[in-house]
């Protein structure tokens, strides 16, 4: 955390209460382009009374908005969507300078993004209640939503458009008011983002933007009040703040990370498998959550496989995502690039073939690169067999039956993602049956609910009881009461 808020680059603001606020005389940190390694912008850290300040706005703003009618509220979103349709690209191309991902997975983010606005507009249906007359003689009953107060969220650097979007939109339709605080490494996003939704007409308060790291998401989830906290990241991160903000009596959704697998049966239509592979092992560089990081090849299916596959990775095209032609842009800053590169130093170290080693694929350039990299026989008791390793690297783990296939899959502690290849629907019935992972893509190799599905993680991959977006995003932020009513 070494930059100055002097700097000649862009400093990075808070929005509290309605207002764009430089914070100057912070701890600041560099926000760098993964591409070219140049700082591109100055992200402020917020101190306590930062945070205070956010919540409190937020909290002032929420005893207003929560009696403002639901088909008013989301007449907010409508105007927000239509600004994000048009300037959809603009927040792509900010993407990828910052991020570091190709512009066509830019683009298909912001695409998501804006998805999960679309079902947010129809809260006036979602959060309908059941009624029922004469549950007794004369007595009625119903039941009603109303939202809960002040939401946080603390999203990731993998996906800085479409992850808030998992949160406030629906957190905001429901009644409640938001403070959201992006990951410090890529802050620009967010920010033009909530630009945005400020132009759309959002009353003062009911939205708010603090930049910082473990202070700052401390200070959140110690704040009497803050009713809710949703959270996206790595699995330790994850648990730490369900335990800390349960404990305080918050309502808690935290989504960690994975180990995702890839099955292949011999019956599968190889060259499409191939394919679906490439983009779920390096799409986004590897950097997602649902990135498939294992290749389980069932029996005779590993030679056809392996052929196509690794002439495929070996083709790939890696350089500026921003550039024509490239598949595969950067790792996002230089020490996680140090970090994944690691990993594959590790594989080679414990025995692992390295079929494609990404460390040979560098471009001539300042940026952040590592190249695909698949490893062959790898073990169970491998690092990169066990660790999530969130770049570009895939292990291949040969089994000989279905049966194996799934129990390994069921040893792993993680329960994010997984896919099954395959033209025989019993094996896919089967597969999707018994596998305890809680999304599953036949011949898909990632398995992404679109907005109105949730996102269910299971095991060391998700912590709390509804997940992200979809029905269980309302259910989240919204408090169920009961009404009985009799009149005389």
């Amino acid at each position: 955390m070494s930059a100055s808020i002097g700097s000649a680059v862009e400093t990075v603001s808070f929005y509290v209460n309605g207002v764009w606020e430089k914070a100057e005389g912070r701890t600041a940190s560099a926000v760098t382009n993964p591409a070219t390694g140049e700082n591109i912008a100055v992200v402020p850290y917020a101190t306590d009374g930062d945070v205070d300040r956010a919540v409190r706005a937020a909290h002032a703003a929420f005893l207003k908005w929560r009696d403002v009618p639901v088909v008013d509220r989301v007449q907010v979103l409508y105007r927000f969507k239509a600004l994000l349709d048009k300037f959809s690209d603009d927040v792509a191309a900010i993407l990828t300078r910052e991020n570091g991902k190709t512009s066509d997975d830019a683009k298909a983010e912001v695409r998501r993004m804006i998805q999960m606005v679309e079902v947010s507009c129809g809260m006036p249906s979602l959060m309908m209640g059941d009624s029922l007359n004469d549950v007794a003689q004369g007595i009625d009953c119903k039941t009603i939503r109303q939202p809960i107060g002040v939401c946080a969220g603390i999203t990731p650097f993998n996906f800085p458009a479409m992850v808030p979007m998992w949160m406030y939109p629906f957190a905001i339709a429901c009644g409640n008011t938001f403070v959201l605080k992006p990951s410090e490494k890529v802050p620009l996003t967010p920010t033009r983002v909530i630009e945005l939704l400020h132009d759309a007409g959002l009353p003062a308060g009911v939205m708010n933007l603090v930049h910082g790291g473990k202070e700052v998401v401390d200070a959140l989830l110690r704040h009497p009040l803050v009713r809710a906290i949703s959270f996206v990241g790595s699995t330790p991160v994850a648990k730490y703040i369900y335990a800390t903000a349960a404990i305080e009596g918050k309502r808690v959704q935290a989504l960690g990370g994975a180990k995702n697998h890839l099955v292949v049966m011999p019956d599968a239509d190889m060259p499409k498998a191939v394919e679906a592979i490439i983009g779920s092992a390096f799409g986004a560089a590897g950097e997602r959550c649902l990135a498939g990081s294992v290749l389980v090849p069932v029996g005779d299916a590993a030679s056809p496989l392996l052929e196509l596959l690794v002439k495929r990775t070996r083709s790939l095209a890696v350089g500026d995502g921003s550039e024509k032609g490239i598949e595969m842009g950067p790792l996002v800053t230089a020490d996680h690039c140090a970090r994944v590169t690691g990993y594959v130093e590790k594989g080679v170290d414990e025995g692992a073939t390295a079929l494609v080693d990404g460390r040979e694929r560098k471009p001539a350039s300042d940026g952040f690169y590592l190249g695909p990299t698949i490893f062959d026989n790898v073990t169970s008791e491998m690092t990169i067999a066990k660790e999530e390793i969130f770049g570009p690297v895939l292990s291949v783990m040969r089994v000989n039956t279905l049966d194996d296939a799934i129990n390994l899959v069921n040893r792993s502690p993680f329960g994010n993602a997984t896919a099954i290849f395959t033209s025989d629907g019993k094996s896919a019935r089967e597969y999707s049956s018994r596998i305890e992972v809680g999304m599953v893509g036949v011949n898909v190799g990632v398995a992404a609910p679109m907005a109105f599905f949730p996102f269910a993680g299971w095991k060391n991959s998700f912590f709390g009881d509804l997940h992200a977006h979809g029905k269980d995003a309302v259910s989240f932020y919204t408090e169920q009461k009961v009404i009985m009513s009799r009149w005389f």
